[in-house]
């Protein structure tokens, strides 16, 4: 049972490109579908989360994570009587746009494309997932990309600069783009999906930095939110130790973390009593942490990124791995033939460049980079 404020397949805004209903599934489980199925959403397997894929085999990558966060986004949804089918959509593609190595990938190809053509918008991640399910998948004869839902690719565009929202509503009027020039706000099922993000990494980041040595539990600890957890855990269970500790005191931060966003949504669904997915557009976010965890939340937040994403191990693998990026929009801009003929002829050479350097796993990166410049950037 749907709340009347959730997202309803059968009341959707519908496809680009119209198309017969499934006699099986409705729109969102189809859309679903169409993401497990795709090529981008395989390749996260191979793309970087923290660790790159060759310094562990247990490290969460992009696929993983993304696996976790439907999970997590789906138990807040059957609470809220939200649609769980398109919340599993939204979390599943959320970062099918991403390049490889990460955030650190982001940040080269950015800052290539910005010294390129100064004042552009650059790269963005949410807008390079759009044109990864609107364009770049080539599944169907009919059309480019996955033809799904304007409720999906609206949830897939979790941030937009606003030169790309101009852009967006230029070809697509009253589509996508709109809301980051109305300044209004999504599906529930879309602001679900982006607080479930952040939940997701913080627990697994935890458990990766520990598993990596590069911090330690006792550390962790420190941060009140752990802290709490581990010492719940080790009333009821005295002689706990080790990682089940580690797992037990992770479990219940992010069973915790759950309840709190469910009952804190709650209240403000009950305080602002929406009555229709227009209403919720025209709300303040309603799906939303209580102060307290939202302050905890930012303080673990805070530890990861002090203590594991600038640890120096992992500062000198993402700068190569930025180098490697910045290496190859160098080559490629400079030698469009170097790329497969199908991006190679593309018209806007910048785009085709950045589409076909986000597309890459880290490991096909790393060897068109020793390639192309005969250096070996990693060693496994």
């Amino acid at each position: 049972m749907l709340a009347p404020y959730a997202c309803s397949a059968g009341s959707s805004r519908g496809r680009r490109f119209p198309e017969n209903p499934a006699p099986t599934r409705d729109d969102f489980q189809r859309d679903r579908d169409r993401i497990v199925h795709s090529t981008a959403f395989r390749r996260l397997v191979y793309k970087t989360q923290v660790f790159l894929n060759h310094e562990g085999d247990l490290f969460r990558t992009r696929l993983t994570h993304s696996i976790e966060v439907a999970q997590v986004a789906r138990s807040i949804a059957r609470r809220l009587q939200l649609n769980e089918d398109l919340v599993e959509a939204l979390a599943l593609a959320h970062d099918v746009g991403h390049t490889p190595f990460g955030h650190a990938g982001q940040d080269a190809l950015h800052a290539s494309m910005r010294a390129v053509e100064p004042g552009t918008a650059g790269f963005e991640h949410n807008f390079q997932s759009l044109r990864a399910v609107d364009r770049l998948e080539e599944r169907y004869a009919a059309h480019d990309g996955l033809n799904l839902c304007f409720e999906t690719r609206e949830g897939i565009l979790k941030h937009c600069a606003r030169r790309n929202a101009q852009w967006l509503e230029a070809r697509e009027p009253g589509g996508i783009g709109r809301r980051f020039l109305d300044r209004t706000q999504p599906s529930l099922e879309a602001q679900l999906c982006n607080l479930a993000d952040e939940i997701a990494y913080n627990a697994h980041d935890v458990d990766d930095g520990v598993r990596s040595g590069l911090i330690s539990f006792d550390e962790v600890c420190d941060v009140p939110l752990v802290r709490r957890f581990k010492e719940e855990a080790l009333r009821e269970h005295p002689d706990l130790q080790g990682r089940r500790l580690l797992f037990e005191t992770i479990r219940r931060m992010l069973s915790n973390q759950i309840y709190d966003v469910i009952d804190s949504s709650s209240t403000l669904l009950n305080q602002h009593r929406p009555e229709t997915v227009d209403d919720v557009r025209r709300c303040a976010p309603l799906i939303a942490r209580s102060a307290e965890m939202e302050s905890r939340h930012h303080e673990l937040k805070g530890f990861l990124r002090e203590h594991l994403y600038r640890h120096p191990q992992v500062v000198k693998t993402t700068d190569q791995a930025r180098t490697v990026v910045s290496d190859l929009f160098g080559i490629y801009v400079n030698d469009p033939a170097q790329m497969p003929r199908d991006y190679a002829q593309q018209p806007r050479m910048l785009r085709a460049v950045a589409d076909y350097i986000a597309g890459m796993t880290d490991r096909f990166a790393l060897r068109e980079h020793e390639r192309l410049t005969g250096r070996k950037t990693f060693q496994s």
